[in-house]
């Protein structure tokens, strides 16, 4: 039996640190999932709810049980914030992001 490998994605960091190389079914369902969740508005959402809001929209058959959603929430988030495509509200505490 030949296992294929999966297609890979390497990640940014907003910092400019090394981001991390992920799996890129992972990172599209949770950018999806992400995008979907985080408000334009300029209130945004706080990063701690953000798990429990994007557990419905993401595949099953992706991210199953064993699948550590915490992780894959923050590694794609940092991402997304690399790459302009959401932002932290200034002097939010607890952080709160939203999409520009």
């Amino acid at each position: 039996m030949s296992e294929t490998k999966a297609e890979r994605f390497m990640t940014m960091h907003p910092q400019g640190k090394k981001g991390v190389n992920i799996e890129k079914a992972k990172y599209d369902g949770m950018r999806a999932a992400l995008l979907r969740v985080i408000p334009k508005d300029d209130e945004g959402i706080p990063f701690g709810d953000l798990k429990a809001l994007i557990e419905p929209h993401l595949d099953h058959e992706v991210f199953t049980a064993e699948v550590s959603r915490g992780w894959y929430v923050t590694s794609v988030k940092q991402d997304l914030e690399a790459r302009g495509e959401i932002v932290q509200v200034p002097r939010s505490r607890p952080q709160r992001l939203r999409r520009p």
